[in-house]
């Protein structure tokens, strides 16, 4: 039995030096499905089918749920300057590990309910409010509550034509109808991902009286 513990245990170590972003990521969703949304990293066609939906001219962009990093090493190849991204991560450990992974980025260790708090702690929302907010987060699973108040802190840091954008696995929008409503969205489906685990559907959301003028 102590054999086949020491095995196991060096099994997972080798998986582990050969696959540190997708372990670190399936680790925390072993320890907590219902926080952790994703069980591997989002794609690379997931994350440039994200990005792709930046408002024309982004240079201002705060991810909520870094994860591993997926996104945000999307956003840095498509231009965005480190010290103009903005990574929210409730997870300490996927925290610690964006932190070593991305140290020119601003790291944010805290809850997206509470971004302004977040964004202003660390002093990121000093240069003015943002072109695009990013995310990673499971808000199709979450309580109509925290969806409405994950969606007010957004669009507060937002600016006018400013974009929410976000991801989602299962066949409806990620975002209930009564919080849209409730908050004067707009929404749009972009890209379906089949080349992600599970495959994705990409969706943007705007302030319905600005959307189409950026």
């Amino acid at each position: 039995m102590l054999a086949l513990a020491e095995t196991w245990g060096k099994l997972m170590e080798a998986r582990e030096s050969r696959h540190p972003h997708w372990w670190t990521l399936f680790r925390q969703w072993l320890r907590d499905p219902l926080r952790t949304a994703a069980v591997l990293p989002s794609s690379r066609e997931l994350a440039a089918a994200m990005v792709a939906e930046l408002p024309p001219g982004t240079t201002r962009v705060i991810e909520l749920g870094g994860g591993t990093g997926a996104l945000t090493r999307a956003l840095l190849a498509h231009g965005i300057h480190g010290d103009s991204l903005l990574v929210v991560e409730l997870n300490e450990e996927l925290h610690e590990h964006l932190h070593e992974r991305y140290p020119t980025v601003h790291i944010a260790l805290g809850d997206a309910t509470e971004l302004l708090h977040v964004a202003e702690r660390c002093g990121y929302l000093a240069a003015g409010p943002v072109d695009a907010v990013i995310s990673g987060l499971g808000l199709l699973a979450m309580p109509v509550s925290m969806q409405r108040a994950i969606l007010q802190q957004a669009f507060a840091a937002l600016r006018e034509g400013g974009r929410f954008i976000q991801f989602t696995y299962g066949p409806q929008a990620p975002v209930a109808d009564e919080v849209v409503r409730g908050l004067g969205l707009r929404a749009h489906r972009g890209d379906f991902v089949l080349r992600n685990v599970p495959p994705a559907t990409v969706y943007v959301y705007e302030l319905a009286a600005s959307a189409g003028r950026a």
